[in-house]
């Protein structure tokens, strides 16, 4: 978010109708830049390359995509070395596949990691107060403008989190720093807004493709949840940023994603309505573990608890729910392929369910950083094995293997709380290598899919956004109609009148077809109405005065309003134009705004977008 303190700026210059040099400017936007926000920018030989050749294009991506495996394969290794100092486990072994743990470290350490997780993130807040956006939200809002400091803290909360055994993944730490770094570049190479966005996707896109060794999942995941999109255009800079992160990770030892199950060459037909029917479980599973976050956050909010010890209480629920078994701890990869070769009791298959499901909900609810997709993964894994396992108990003679459900599951969890079926089909397609297998993965994530829409109407992200008030259903730009407000498109040019004027002076100094309308000040230079030419001079009594003939006293613009708003106040107040004033309590006049041209720009930018999404 470094470069919306530049624009918030000269939007408050053009807004309040103030004037300002140049140097002024530069010298204002200097003073509000947080340390280390310097951006060095390219070469102008370069910088012209990018804008103008999508060749060049390509080749950002591909550095965006070898900056962000790297940046995978550090996280990942740094947090295994934390699980191996703070749990005592070895080298080659995952915390959540440990079959016991010291009761003592299984305890404590979620605690008292979450005490100085809760500290430093105390720190954090006061070190920079400014809420870092995440990729959704910035590429919504912001066109893909993102803060490379904030983004390195949120990565170093996801680490601290996962560390401790937080039931949270790093993949959203994968994301923030692979899209901040691509958002950086961006930045440093001044692309237009489109390409900001586009080279964002391509950093979430690089870090989920390094994290599970896919890079077809990696692409989708950014077209279906970073850009928003599909297009020619946005697919070449996204899959070769997706392919260079996947073959760094390689290089540097692999991803800890590595599933290979055994799935059967045919589905039968049959089997689609319990692969139907799981996908519906799945959705209802999702929207209760977000309900369920945000429950634990409105119970640790009305405790009075102070903020930075919550993290600490909720590590000791996790600990204690731990010592059950320690699958629930961190994000699960090592028990995920446990899942997949070892077959347990239905009772306790469920039971794991629900622990895992609460921990994770805890987790997140107590202010541990961090995200669900891989824990959704291994929730949708658990629920598919139990919903076999209870179809055999029903009926043994025709029963889904347990894999397929299995499968099914965690890809039909992960759509109800991620979202992005096609993500999640291509990640089936890139672990089996089974295209029947993916066909029944899909049809579960359709049904899976529609009932969240149907019933909550909100992945995980933009529940969140909901909460904060923040109006975003995917990471299609909406920013461009805040960026467009009634400060920047009204003109300034305008004829005034004081409000007691007789109306014989007034028709003597504004003949008809002087103009229009004119704006009417009371004593105080503060907005009084707006009276219009022909109904003025149509009035036979000269001795009446300006005010009594005055329209739309009560109704005004003001200058941060989006253009959304605005329209919105032209149909209201039935009017073809509105006074724009400086605040609604002093109500000074500092502008004048057209329906007809608000609408017109309106469609010129409905028209841009739309050449945009289809890659004109």
């Amino acid at each position: 978010m470094d470069g919306e303190s530049t624009i918030a700026d000269a939007d408050e210059i053009r807004g309040a109708g103030q004037t300002a040099s140049a140097a002024d400017r530069a010298a204002a936007r200097r003073s509000r830049r947080p340390f280390g926000s310097a951006v060095l920018h390219a070469p102008q030989v370069l910088r012209a390359l990018v804008r103008t050749d999508e060749i060049w294009l390509v080749v950002l991506a591909a550095f965006i995509g070898c900056a962000t495996g790297l940046s995978v394969w550090l996280m990942t290794t740094t947090t295994q070395m934390v699980h191996q100092v703070l749990f005592g486990i070895g080298h080659d072994e995952r915390l959540s596949a440990m079959a016991v743990l010291d009761p003592f470290r299984t305890v404590l350490v979620p605690a008292f990691g979450g005490l100085a997780m809760g500290l430093a993130t105390l720190g954090f807040t006061r070190l920079r107060p400014r809420r870092t956006v995440d990729p959704i939200e910035a590429n919504a809002l912001f066109g893909g403008r993102m803060s490379l400091s904030g983004s390195l803290i949120v990565v170093i909360q996801t680490i601290m989190s996962n560390g401790v055994g937080a039931s949270v993944g790093l993949e959203a730490g994968y994301t923030q720093i692979g899209s901040a770094m691509a958002s950086r570049v961006g930045h440093a190479f001044r692309v237009r807004r489109n390409d900001m966005r586009l080279l964002v996707g391509c950093g979430a896109a690089a870090a989920i493709a390094g994290a599970f060794n896919a890079p077809l999942t990696g692409s989708f995941y950014a077209f279906e949840l970073i850009i928003g999109t599909y297009t020619l255009v946005s697919f070449a800079p996204v899959s070769v940023a997706a392919l260079v992160s996947q073959a760094v990770v390689q290089a540097l030892g692999g991803s800890i994603f590595d599933l290979n199950p055994q799935v059967m060459p045919h589905i039968e037909a049959l089997d689609y309505i319990p692969i139907l029917a799981l996908g519906m479980l799945c959705a209802l599973l999702g929207i209760s573990i977000m309900r369920g976050v945000t429950i634990t956050e409105e119970l640790f909010r009305k405790s009075g608890v102070p903020a930075w010890m919550r993290p600490g209480i909720g590590g000791l629920a996790i600990g204690l729910l731990s010592l059950v078994t320690p699958a629930v701890l961190s994000s699960g990869h090592g028990a995920l392929g446990m899942s997949f070769e070892v077959r347990e009791p239905l009772r306790w298959v469920v039971l794991l369910v629900l622990l895992k499901a609460t921990a994770s909900a805890i987790s997140i609810g107590s202010g541990f950083r961090g995200g669900l997709f891989f824990a959704s993964l291994f929730l949708g894994a658990l629920l598919g094995k139990a919903f076999a396992g209870a179809l055999i108990q029903v009926s043994s003679a025709h029963a889904v293997p347990a894999t397929v459900c299995e499968l099914v599951g965690m890809s039909g969890l992960a759509v109800a709380i991620i979202g992005g079926p096609l993500t999640m089909g291509f990640l089936a397609l890139e672990a089996t290598g089974s295209l029947p297998m993916t066909v029944a993965v899909l049809a579960a994530c359709v049904v899976s899919s529609l009932t969240v829409r149907r019933t909550f109407g909100y992945s995980f992200a933009t529940w969140r956004f909901h909460l904060r008030g923040e109006a975003i259903r995917s990471a299609v730009d909406i920013g461009w109609m805040r960026n467009l407000t009634v400060g920047r498109m009204m003109r300034r040019e305008m004829r005034t009148v004081r409000a007691d004027t007789p109306l014989s002076v007034f028709k003597r100094d504004f003949p008809l077809g002087a103009a229009q309308r004119v704006i009417v000040l009371d004593e105080g230079d503060r907005y009084a109405g707006i009276v219009l030419l022909p109904e003025a001079h149509a009035d036979a009594d000269d001795e009446r005065k300006v005010r009594d003939v005055v329209h739309y006293a009560e109704t005004v613009l003001l200058p941060q309003m989006t253009i959304k708003e605005a329209v919105a106040m032209f149909e209201n107040a039935e009017s073809d134009a509105l006074v724009v004033v400086d605040s609604a309590e002093g109500r000074h006049v500092i502008g004048l705004l057209t329906e007809q041209y608000a609408l017109r720009r309106y469609s010129e930018e409905l028209d841009r977008r739309r050449r945009e999404l289809s890659g004109e």
